[in-house]
């Protein structure tokens, strides 16, 4: 196999642009324990969905985001914090389904009876389910 005598014409790797390395704030601020009991910071440290942020998004140094890690960890465990954030999506409201047997439309009729009872008795149910 012949060796491949375009490599040896290659140019070097162009620089490219390196962005400005964050200060870690710990650091700064000479913080030496982070409470897991502070929820506010902690959450700054989390996204949206619940996941502990990367040290290259926080710009944390390494010993300040394992101790961030750590304090996320215990709170979850603790229940200061949740594991995941609930995600809540629309759905569309669909046409009413054709019923398929008498025994689903007499089941059908009493869940309408039901409503329109609890709706008599509560006029602000509607209010409260989002309907």
């Amino acid at each position: 196999m012949a060796k491949n005598s375009d490599r040896s014409k290659r140019t070097p790797k162009e620089t490219t642009r390196r962005t400005k390395r964050k200060i870690c704030n710990f650091c700064k601020d000479d913080v030496t324990w982070i409470d897991y009991k502070d929820i506010n910071l902690l959450r700054r440290f989390m996204s949206d969905r619940g996941k502990i942020r990367a040290r290259r998004v926080t710009g944390n140094c390494a010993q300040h985001q394992r101790k961030i890690a750590i304090a996320i960890k215990t709170a979850r465990e603790l229940a200061f914090l949740p594991y995941t954030q609930r995600t809540v999506t629309e759905r569309a409201v669909s046409a009413p389904r054709a019923v398929s047997s008498p025994e689903a439309a007499e089941s059908v009729e009493e869940l309408a009876i039901v409503d329109e009872e609890i709706l008599a008795m509560d006029p602000d149910f509607t209010a409260e389910i989002g309907a």
